[in-house]
This record gives structure tokens, sequence and C-alpha cells, in this order.
């Protein structure tokens, strides 16, 4: 894998002073195209073997760019706030917007090959790992971002007569440490676990670019080179329409039967109001309990709200947090995006918001409006709402995997009840504001949203996510069944905390 970088590449001074001038002209020429397009961004991951220039070629990208439109970040030590989310949480939050450069100097390759190294892994789980990376680069390339993966290598020999030299100097003493020799020792190691980690997560839209870094002037100018070739080739592309855009979409399993599931409900369920108070105390009461449980603290819980406009997800949510201490939770209520959002992936909204270990989110509407709404408003492309649901399983099972637990209602009305509370809402003063034309546009697509919400909960209830369909006609059953649900999701996750 590394056999073209170990050739012992040179530039001469004469030849590196001849040519950075225009190099660094054009790349400037290229950046300022990206800022004013803001078109995509550009992700430029900068990895390596110890001492190969990793450090120097980050320095030397801010010096030859604008800086004000690079964002450069230095993964190193998780911070606590880090170690209470998913590991792939504090690179979503660094991701450049559209018409920005993000370097990251330490990626999500870098924990798992680690662990691989030292023998805190398995194979498995380094191979799960970088099936998981290949995956979150192709969703970056489908959102329409650029990659760049730059691979600075060193033979052995030569890391250690790089780490020799700057160990020698007094000048750049400072910059070998324990850890650095630690790793030569593993050397055969660490090239053997990089270069099959390298060889699954190098494709078409997110090659590895391997690069000799015995000298210097040889890998700055054949980085250089590399990222203006592929910016100048993305940016000189013709600027897609309609028509080029068109992706063909990825084929979806048949149904094996017509069931809607949605019809299957019984929305004729109801809970009369004395019996409701004594339910409402007790599970509200239950729920408090469980949130103090010291265990509580070692997990976080998420809970996604989607269902029929007037269907009641607000109050259910109000019937949860008036149970809860207000420093435990945030409601996040979803809208249209901004124009923030708007310039980040589509999951970057949502994965900003996943809560610390000990508290509670709760997300009114989420990130199933992209198989929802958007997909029946045509606010997306068919390719972008059917890639949705894989994208989405991968984004719970995250979650779940780092102790969050995941509780998804659907809320379910008749149309009946659900024209009933428009005209309610229209007639009280105080309700105005939750009627809108959208809201009356929307019934006129009901048999369309009810096979979007039928496909949804067929391909993104799981195991570790499913779905509970609430009948909600009744309020008051709604939020005890809703009440109920959580507060069991809770204790399940705390007798799982105590097994492990």
């Amino acid at each position: 894998m590394f056999e073209s970088a170990e050739i012992g590449h040179k530039v001469d001074k004469e030849t590196y002073e001849r040519e950075v001038p225009a190099l660094r002209e054009a790349l400037l020429d290229a950046q300022y195209d990206l800022t004013s397009r803001r078109g995509f961004p550009v992700i430029v991951l900068v990895s390596g073997v110890d001492g190969a220039g990793r450090s120097e070629t980050v320095h030397l990208l801010n010096a030859w760019l604008d800086p004000r439109h690079i964002e450069t970040h230095g993964m190193g030590e998780l911070s606590d706030e880090e170690r209470d989310r998913p590991p792939m949480w504090r690179f979503w939050r660094e991701l450049p917007p559209k018409g920005k450069i993000g370097v990251f100097q330490g990626s999500w390759y870098s924990l798992p090959i680690l662990q691989r190294v030292y023998g805190e892994t398995g194979n498995a789980a380094l191979e799960e790992a970088m099936e998981r990376n290949a995956r979150f680069e192709q969703m970056l390339s489908d959102e329409g971002a650029l990659i760049l993966k730059f691979w600075f290598h060193l033979s052995k020999a030569g890391q250690k007569k790089r780490l020799e030299a700057l160990e020698k100097d007094t000048r750049t003493r400072w910059r070998v440490t324990e850890r650095d020799w630690r790793h030569f020792k593993l050397y055969d190691k660490f090239a053997k676990v990089c270069a099959q980690s390298l060889r699954m997560t190098s494709s078409a839209h997110a090659p590895w670019h391997i690069v000799e870094g015995a000298d210097d002037r040889y890998r700055e100018l054949v980085f250089g080179r590399t990222l203006l070739d592929a910016l100048r080739k993305r940016l000189d592309q013709p600027v897609a329409t309609a028509d080029t855009a068109a992706v063909p979409a990825p084929p979806m399993a048949a149904k094996v039967d017509t069931l809607n599931i949605l019809k299957a409900l019984d929305l004729s369920v109801t809970l009369d109001k004395s019996t409701y108070q004594k339910e409402l105390e007790t599970w509200q009461g239950r729920l408090n309990l469980l949130t103090r449980d010291p265990r509580f603290a070692k997990m976080s819980v998420v809970c996604v709200f989607e269902g029929n406009d007037a269907a009641g997800k607000g109050g259910s949510i109000r019937r949860i947090t008036g149970a809860l201490d207000a420093r435990r939770y945030q409601v996040i209520p979803i809208a249209a995006p901004s124009d923030e959002e708007k310039a980040q992936p589509y999951l970057w909204r949502f994965w900003r918001h996943i809560p610390r270990r000990g508290r509670l989110a709760l997300f009114d509407r989420s990130w199933y409006g992209r198989v929802l709404v958007e997909r029946v408003e045509g606010f997306c492309s068919e390719y972008d709402w059917r890639r949705a649901y894989s994208e989405i399983n991968d984004f719970e099972a995250q979650m779940a995997e780092h102790r969050v637990v995941l509780v998804k209602f659907w809320l379910a009305i008749s149309q009946k009840e659900q024209l009933k509370r428009f005209k309610e809402r229209e007639a009280t003063g105080f309700k105005h504001y939750k009627i809108t034309p959208d809201d009356w546009r929307n019934r006129d697509k009901w048999p369309e949203y009810e096979q979007a919400v039928c496909d949804m909960v067929d391909r993104t209830s799981t195991e570790i996510a499913p779905w509970t369909l609430v009948p909600a006609n009744d309020k008051n059953h709604a939020r005890i069944q809703i009440l109920k649900t959580l507060c069991e999701r809770i204790e399940a996750g705390l007798k799982t905390r105590r097994k492990a």
C-alpha cells in the first residue's frame, strides 16, 4: 500500500522556489471562487506517520490561503463534553459549511486505528469502524462535499531519522514526545493496520492520496498541486440543473404485504378524566424518580415526536417536561432549516443537539422530516429521501451504542378529528399560531403522507429504536401511553446499565 511513497522523491530548492508562487496564486483564486459561490464544502483530512509532516502541512495551508475561510481542527484527546456523546459527534459539529475549507489533523480514522494497534479491539471492530467511516463519507459526498484525504508516509528508517533530527535540534526537541517513540516501536503493526484501513476506505468520491514525507519540498508541492487540481476540477464543472443533477434512486425492497399499519390502529380508545388524572400523577412521579436515579447519570434520552398535524405532540411533550427538573432537558422544535443549517449536511442540525449523559432531548419533529414532508412536498430529490433511511438508521445506531435511550412516537389521529381540531384552533385566539395555510394544504395530501409514514416505520423501526404508534384521537389516552412507554424504556436502559 505504501511502497510508492518510499521511493525517495526530492525537489531541489530552485524548482520549489520557482513553482510555489504560481501554485499559491492559483490556490487563492480557487479558494475565492469557492467562497463566492458557496456551492459546496471542502473537507481535508491530514493523516499519516508521526514525523511525516502533518503539522507542517496544516500550517502551510493556512499560510498559503486566506485563513478567514479555513477552519482548522486538531482533534486530540476527548474532552468531558465529547465523551458524553457518540464518538462522531465531535466531527459532525466541526464540519465546514458550504464555501469553506475544513482541515482535520486527526479524524474519524484515528481512534479506531489506535485501538486496534494497542490491542483494545479486534479486527472485526476495525472493519466495522472503517465501514462506518466509508458510509459517513458517502453521505458527505452525496450532500455535495469535496473530500480530500492525505496520508503522509515515512519508511521505518525514515521515521527514526526524522524523530532523531527533531530531537537533536534544541528548537524542535519539544515536538518529539514519549508517545512518538512508543508509536515508532509499533511501526510495523501501525503500517499493517493503517494499510488495511486505507484499502477499505479509499473510494472514487473520497480517495486517499499517499504522499512521501521525507522531503519537505516534495511533500508540500504534491499536497498543493493535488488540492488545487481537485478544487479546480470541481469548480469548473457546469452548475447542476434539475436535469443534470438527477441521480438514479436506489431500489427499495418490495413489501411482503400491503398492510397499512395506521389503518390498523384503534383510534377509538379513550381514557376518562378521573382515571387520566390518577395515571398522570403516577407516571409523572415515576419519570421524575427515574431521572434522579444515580444510574441515569451514565445514560441519556432522546425522544422523537412525529405525527399528524394537530395530533397533540406539544401537549404530550409538556406532560413530560412537567415531571422533570428544567436543568435536565431541552425541547428542540424543528422547523424549516435556517441558512446556517442549509449550508451543512442534512443530519448536522440534529447531531448538534444530542444531549450529554444525564439529560434528555425532546424533538418536536425530527430528522424524519426528510422521509415525510420533504418527500411528499418535493423539497428534496427522490435519491435523497431514499438514501435517508439507511443514514437515519446509522445515526440512531450510533446513539444506541453510546447508551442513548431513543424513544420514537408517531401520534395518529383521524382526518375527522384533525378537521375538528383545526377549526377549534381557528376559533380560539390563543391558538391561532398553531394553524397555518400549510396545515390545510397538507390535508389534501393525506394519502401520500400516510404512505410515507408506513414506509418510514417499515424501514426505520429497529430493535434498538422501535417506533411506538400512539392512537391520539383521545389526548388523555395518548399522553398516558407516551409517559408509560418512556418510563419503561428508561427502566430498560437502567437495567442494561446494571448488567454492563
